[in-house]
């Protein structure tokens, strides 16, 4: 198992890495929409802090040799599912034609009182 960890990415708040890399696949731990020069959370709305949110996990994908064209399932978390449709845009708008397996729910509470994060799988290609 390989560590992953980039200075382009947010620092991770908690004692964990960017990702782990096993074989042939990236596990990708959730990504806020936290600026990664300040560490402060960026965007106003769900629709913002979800591009950030994507920007900073193809952040992590590339620190691993990867993009967002490997990614085989998402794993969206917002904090109120009214903003699912804002959300909804925001990824359909980064994936494009790419439309990875996801789950999305619904939780009371998000680190720093993010309005979404996101986590990832994706496949390793040498």
């Amino acid at each position: 198992m390989k560590k992953i960890f980039t200075d382009n990415a947010p620092k991770a708040i908690g004692p964990y890495c960017h990702a782990t890399q096993t074989g042939n696949l990236i596990f990708c731990s959730g990504q806020t929409p936290l600026n990664p020069a300040t560490m402060l959370i960026e965007g106003a709305t769900a629709s913002e802090q979800t591009t950030l949110v994507l920007n900073n996990l193809e952040t992590v994908l590339k620190a691993a040799g990867a993009d967002r064209s490997h990614v085989l399932k998402t794993s969206v978390f917002l904090k109120n599912f009214a903003d699912f449709e804002r959300m909804n845009k925001a990824y359909e708008a980064f994936f494009g034609e790419h439309k990875p397996a996801r789950t999305t729910v619904e939780v009371s509470r998000l680190p720093r009182e993010a309005l979404v994060e996101i986590e990832c799988v994706a496949e390793f290609k040498a």
